[in-house]
Order: structure tokens, then C-alpha cells, then sequence
């Protein structure tokens, strides 16, 4: 809601309403009325008519819309929404329309003017404005919206879980995923972590000059204690332009091979020999499984080519992927494989690959995942096949001088409490 009353205001500032307009625009309860003094503007350019009574609608968009059929179900005559879209269309591309992506609309009650404006943001940083106008048009504007960098700091203790607790905390969920990911190359989340150990993060958000929440931008800084040390990582954006969490002596913590190649995920069996659930005697287990829900995302353990993606047997829908080193990696008793993942595809470590099931001899949904180097298998819990990228020279101090900036913003923000930075 305070998004749409800060859209809402804008519009109806530029539609030079009167403060109590304004105030009854917002309520979104029935029309309001325009003033006579909004009706000073010439013919061909955008106006409301004096008395004229507005009621603001909130349109939502639905898989499969268009500008056209959303016009439609607001009550516009095909002919006005016709003239409407023609007017947009060279501001606003047909794919930037998305699901659950919202409109504002000013619809007239004179059955003759049934649009008098619309607000559209394709992306939080621009906004496609329409007026009707006197003359039966529509005029549309692009506006640039600026955009205000503020810094927040997170922090509190584990409880329930890492994901739980930092968005309890008001970390973005999608910020959340990324730092699982990045504390995943040194940290196991089933045994390292324990209750009561502590979390900080520092993260951006992007507001309007009106302080409206425009969107949610980078975690710059977290820490993490875990198995009874402080874990602590910076986001450094490389001279090269390559972008990656380094710890405070500038080595990347992105190792070869994630540990854990999804979230929030238990380990339901370990490496080594066990007795088979299906077949019901022991043999050798050549990798771990993850129980989780069916559909959880599976990510690539590294950077790597895809060798296959298909079905094999017992492990039901699997993708195998080739690393650099003689090294490959496996996925098994998967969903779904990720559209348009084939042999010969390229991927990066934590590019979704497919989805959790329980294809071929499973028991319940889990992700089956095995590491060989020169095809032979080896542990996943312990894996590691290339040293870690270091940072040297010219880059290695223009970290510093990042890390040194980052350290004094954090030490600046109160916990829960975020600060407009300019840089």
C-alpha cells in the first residue's frame, strides 16, 4: 500500500488536483471530483474537465495479459483502448508487462471519458504516464524516476533456520538464497550451524525522493558465526567487472563445488556403504542425498558443461555436468530439467538446474548428488578439486579500499536501521 499511495500521489499531482482531492484519491473509497482550477489547459493537451469525478483503480497483471485485455476488463470501449495502447506502445514493450505487475488508473465516470490517466512502471526506475486528452486522445510521457540508495543492517540470532530467521529479520528473500550459496562453500548448514549463534548482514534498497520502497538492490556485507568461528564476507565487484563474495584477505569463497547444491535441505544419507531401501541389500552409495520438497530448486555445483540431462535407470531424471580437473558431478531422482538444459550446454555454479522429485528407484523426493574425479567417486561433503580465486595487484587493493568503506557504513548503521548513502 505505501507503494501505490506514492504512485498515486505523484499521478494525481500531475493531474493538478487540490490537496483535499488528493487526500480522498488516496483512500481509495469512490470518485473524487476535479476542481474548476484543473481546467485551464488548451484543448489538445492532457486536462481534466472541471467537476469532472475520477475513481482510482488498481489493475493487476495475470499470466497471458496484455495491455489491451487488462484496458478491456477496466471497461474500455475497444476503439478507446485501441487508441489508449497506440499511445504507449513506443514507451512500453510488450514483455515488460509481467505477472503480478500492477497499474494505476484514473477511469472518469462520464461514460465519454472513461480513461482520464494511467500509470505504468515497467521497472522500479521508470514509469509510463497516459492522460487522456480534450479532444477524445491520449498523450503518453516516459519518466526517468530517481532513485535514492539507502543502506540497511540486519542482524539477530539463529533459532529456527539461516533462511528463517535473516528474512524474520527483513533481509529479501532473494538476498537470503544468494547468501546461503555463498556461506555454502565453507559451511555445512546441517552441522556447523547451531541455535543461538549470530548473523549480520548489510543490504541496499532503492527508494523514490518521496522515501517509497522501489526495490531491494545487493547484500554488500555478512557475517555468520558457525562451528564456533565468525565467518565474514564482502561482495566486491572486480576491476574486470566479474562479481563475487571474498573473504578479508581478498580469497573468494566460491570453491570448486558448492557443498550443498540446494536450500534448505537435510542430509537423509551419506557417502559410503548402506543398505539399499529398494533393493534391500548393502552396496556401495556413491554420493549424498538431500531430502526436500518436491520442486526445490537444484543448483549447479560448479561451472561446468552439461554432459547429460535425461533419464538413467535407477536414478530416474538425472543431469550430469563436466567440470574443469577431470571432475563431473551428478543429480538424480530429479522432477524436472531446467528448459532449454542439453548436452553441450554451459552453466554456472548456482544456475538452477532442474527440481527435487523421486523418479526412479526413490523412496520419497530427495536430490541423489555424486562427485568423481577421473571417474572415480569421492565424498561430496569434502570435495574440492581447485584452489579458490585470490586476488592480487590492482584489484587486491581496490578491494581493500571497498571492504574498508563497507566496515565504516556498517559501523554506522544502528541494527534494524537503514542511512541514504551517496556512493
Amino acid at each position: 500500500m505505501p507503494r501505490l499511495r506514492a504512485v498515486l500521489a505523484r499521478l494525481v499531482a500531475a493531474l493538478l488536483l487540490t490537496a483535499p482531492q488528493l487526500a480522498a484519491a488516496l483512500e481509495l473509497e469512490g470518485p473524487f471530483v476535479a476542481s474548476e482550477a484543473t481546467s485551464a489547459e488548451p484543448s489538445d493537451q492532457a486536462a481534466l474537465l472541471p467537476g469532472e469525478a475520477l475513481e482510482p483503480v488498481l489493475l493487476e497483471v495475470r499470466r497471458g495479459d496484455t495491455l489491451l485485455a487488462l484496458l478491456g476488463r477496466a471497461g474500455l470501449a475497444p476503439a478507446k483502448a485501441h487508441a489508449a495502447v497506440a499511445a504507449i506502445r513506443p514507451h512500453l514493450r510488450p514483455r515488460d508487462l509481467r505477472p503480478g505487475q500492477e497499474l494505476y488508473l484514473f477511469r472518469s465516470l462520464d461514460p465519454s471519458r472513461p480513461l482520464a490517466a494511467l500509470a505504468i512502471e515497467p521497472s522500479p526506475d521508470r514509469r509510463v504516464t497516459l492522460f487522456a486528452r480534450e479532444d477524445g486522445g491520449f498523450t503518453a510521457t516516459l519518466e526517468e524516476v530517481e532513485r535514492v540508495r539507502h543502506l540497511v543492517r540486519a542482524e539477530g540470532a539463529i533459532t529456527a533456520s539461516f533462511y528463517e530467521d535473516l528474512t524474520r529479520a527483513s533481509v529479501p528473500p532473494a538476498l537470503v538464497m544468494g547468501l546461503i550459496r555463498a556461506f555454502s562453500n565453507s559451511i555445512d548448514f546441517q552441522r556447523d550451524l547451531q541455535g543461538g549463534e549470530r548473523f549480520a548482514v548489510m543490504f541496499e534498497r532503492w527508494r523514490d525522493p518521496d522515501g517509497a520502497l522501489m526495490d531491494h538492490g545487493d547484500a554488500l556485507f555478512a557475517e555468520l558465526e558457525a562451528g564456533g568461528r565468525v565467518h565474514r564476507i564482502w561482495r566486491f565487484v572486480a576491476p574486470d567487472g566479474s562479481v563475487d563474495w571474498f573473504d578479508e584477505n581478498g580469497v573468494s569463497v566460491r570453491r570448486s563445488l558448492l557443498r550443498t547444491p540446494l536450500d534448505a535441505a537435510r542430509i537423509s544419507s551419506g557417502f559410503g556403504m548402506r543398505r539399499h531401501p529398494i533393493l534391500g541389500y548393502s552396496r556401495m552409495h556413491q554420493g549424498v542425498d538431500f531430502a526436500a520438497p518436491t520442486g526445490t530448486p537444484v543448483y549447479a555445483a560448479g561451472d561446468g558443461r552439461v554432459a547429460f540431462a535425461g533419464t538413467r535407470g535407477g536414478y530416474g531424471t538425472t543431469v550430469v555436468i563436466n567440470h574443469a580437473g577431470g571432475v563431473s558431478t551428478l543429480y538424480a531422482h530429479l522432477s524436472s530439467i531446467q528448459r532449454g538444459l542439453r548436452p553441450g550446454s554451459l552453466v554456472r555454479q548456482g544456475q538452477v538446474i532442474g527440481r527435487v522429485g523421486s523418479t526412479g528407484l526413490s523412496t520419497g523426493p530427495h536430490l541423489h548428488f555424486e562427485v568423481h574425479r577421473n571417474h572415480q567417486p569421492v565424498n561430496p561433503a569434502v570435495a574440492q578439486v581447485m584452489p579458490p580465486k585470490r586476488l592480487a595487484g590492482l584489484a587486491l587493493a581496490a578491494f581493500q579500499r571497498a571492504r574498508a568503506r563497507a566496515e565504516r557504513q556498517f559501523a554506522l548503521l544502528a541494527p534494524g536501521r537503514e542511512l541514504a548513502a551517496a556512493d
